[in-house]
């Protein structure tokens, strides 16, 4: 709180002769508009950058030109431990049987889940937010691999979800059945394989080391 007040001070200190100029206002020597309309500005921004700081909130210019947190980055770890394990267990994870020894099917949301495709909560939902972070770290940090192997990330996991969500309704389209839904599902793995490898490599880049199994 303190540190809030002692920031809002030297805010408010230099937009102190708008807040001066609006209140006392001289006779004799009138500012034009565009001098008052900037000085209201400043003014305004005062208030703002407090109401921030007492909110706990940081103002929206902060946050994007902010390095990715160590919560952040543990994500990109933990959908990589996620994708390996898909990949080491993937027709028994891609499969869904019914209870009581039922018919068994071929599932694609596995994967989908796994490249942060289905909810909130997946610890690679929107990890493109996070790469974009990264070029506001500190430290010696190979940019052109890392945004090259992002750049790769993403085609793969377009790719795979592309095939992933084809293949869940291979069954129901002309001409389709169990075999469509397998060849779909195997194209959807072939862009997981890339799309795990292009994450090792930003891993790489970053210093982030395999979680253990």
């Amino acid at each position: 709180m303190i540190r809030a007040v002692s920031v809002f001070l030297l805010v408010l200190a230099a937009a102190s002769p708008a807040v001066h100029s609006l209140s006392l206002p001289s006779h004799n020597n009138k500012p034009g508009t565009n001098e008052l309309s900037r000085r209201k500005m400043m003014g305004g921004a005062a208030v703002v950058a407090f109401s921030s700081l007492l909110s706990g909130s940081s103002p929206s210019w902060a946050v994007a030109s902010s390095p990715p947190t160590p919560d952040e980055l543990k994500r990109i770890q933990v959908g990589y431990k996620q994708i390996t394990e898909l990949l080491n267990n993937f027709e028994e994870a891609t499969t869904t049987c019914r209870e009581n020894g039922g018919e068994c099917k071929r599932d694609a949301e596995p994967i989908r889940r796994v490249l942060g495709l289905r909810s909130t909560t997946d610890p690679l939902f929107q990890i493109e937010k996070v790469f974009d972070k990264v070029k506001y770290m500190d430290g010696d940090i190979d940019l052109e691999t890392f945004f090259q192997a992002t750049e790769d990330w993403n085609s793969a996991m377009t790719l795979s979800n592309s095939m992933a969500f084809i293949s869940q309704f291979g069954e129901y389209n002309p001409g389709g059945g169990k075999d469509e839904v397998l060849k779909y599902l195997n194209e959807s793995k072939k862009a997981v394989v890339v799309a795990q490898a292009s994450l090792k490599k930003i891993m790489d880049a970053l210093g982030l080391q395999e979680l253990p199994a």
